[in-house]
């Protein structure tokens, strides 16, 4: 699967302190029409390091996933005449549901391309938002070739999930909220994709908390931008299924999130799908709710070294809370007593 887009806004930000701007330009456009999630204590899943955990809860977002945010801040960054034009986009999940979503709430048209793997569940809750859904193709490669032939002809934005300057931003504006809500932020765990919510986060956190350790988590069947990164350029990296669904996919060539995720990166760990499946686990038996696979990489990634930390504040970002019927089924189906 490749993932979506490319980016609309051609200039990057040019410094720090740029980022720091954008991100916050960003807060103050969507901050009414977005929820602030809580800053969740969360030290009881391992006590004895004697660390002080929280959870950033995305996934108590509008549309369960901190995907909204970005969707948000393109769609008000917006020109009068793109917005009456209307706006596509290509996803199976979160990005959809954040798409349409956004659009609803400011009266843009939007346009969803999903492929034939899209799930039925997340499909109706995509065309519940008001969204028109296209289905086109048996993958998700398909269904984005075509958005964006569709995009190109209709003189549409094509709204990408990561390869964009604004949806970062947007997707950056979690740290603010967080940074507001726990004054000291020591280090920050991310699940990594496409690259959007890290390098977002990322990025106002070195202008805002330059002190802040910003981890990145990949899951080791999927990590396309860890090995890009190491590289130095996008590769086409062989995948293997994962429970952290929504961070799976190839990375576009061009693509702005490689130098900017570089940049602020300062530590990366790989995890492997028993410890995505235990953390999930253990969220479930601890504190009765349910998250996604991609944030159970983040907190697995925390839990596989916590005595690390000891004596300091830790964010773990629990990026959403759309399961699949499939993953689901797996985590839920036998549920021994998790152990660290």
């Amino acid at each position: 699967m490749t993932r979506n887009a490319q980016t609309e806004q051609q200039h990057p930000p040019s410094s720090v302190a740029d980022w720091g701007r954008l991100v916050v330009e960003a807060y103050e456009r969507i901050r009414s029409s977005i929820k602030e999630t809580p800053l969740e204590p969360a030290s009881d899943l391992a006590p004895q390091t004697g660390f002080h955990l929280f959870f950033k809860r995305e996934d108590l977002q509008q549309t369960g996933s901190f995907k909204l945010r970005g969707a948000t801040n393109k769609i008000l960054s917006l020109t009068r005449d793109q917005a009456a034009r209307g706006v596509i986009a290509a996803s199976n999940g979160n990005h959809g549901l954040g798409v349409a979503a956004a659009a609803r709430q400011n009266r843009v048209a939007a346009e969803v391309y999903v492929s034939a793997h899209v799930s039925t569940a997340k499909a109706g809750r995509i065309e519940q938002l008001g969204a028109r859904l296209q289905r086109v193709g048996t993958d998700p490669l398909e269904a984005e070739v075509a958005a964006r032939k569709a995009a190109e002809s209709a003189g549409k934005v094509f709204i990408s999930p990561y390869n964009d300057f604004e949806v970062m931003a947007g997707q950056g504006t979690i740290a603010v909220e967080a940074l507001r809500q726990a004054p000291r932020i020591d280090a920050v765990f991310v699940a990594v994709g496409g690259g959007g919510l890290i390098g977002g986060i990322g990025a106002y956190l070195k202008w805002a908390s330059p002190q802040t350790e910003i981890v990145g988590c990949w899951p080791e069947n999927s990590r396309v931008l860890y090995e890009s990164i190491k590289a130095g350029r996008i590769l086409d990296v062989p995948e293997q299924p994962t429970l952290s669904e929504s961070t799976a996919g190839g990375l576009e060539a061009g693509s702005v999130t490689l130098d900017v995720c570089k940049s602020v990166i300062d530590r990366s760990v790989l995890v492997s799908e028993e410890e995505i499946l235990a953390a999930m686990r253990l969220v479930h038996h601890r504190k009765g709710w349910v998250m996604e696979g991609a944030a159970a990489v983040a907190l697995s990634a925390f839990l596989r070294e916590p005595g690390r930390y000891t004596r300091k504040n830790v964010a773990v970002i629990i990026c959403g809370g759309n399961l699949s019927p499939e993953v689901r089924g797996r985590v839920f189906s036998e549920i021994p007593n998790p152990r660290l």
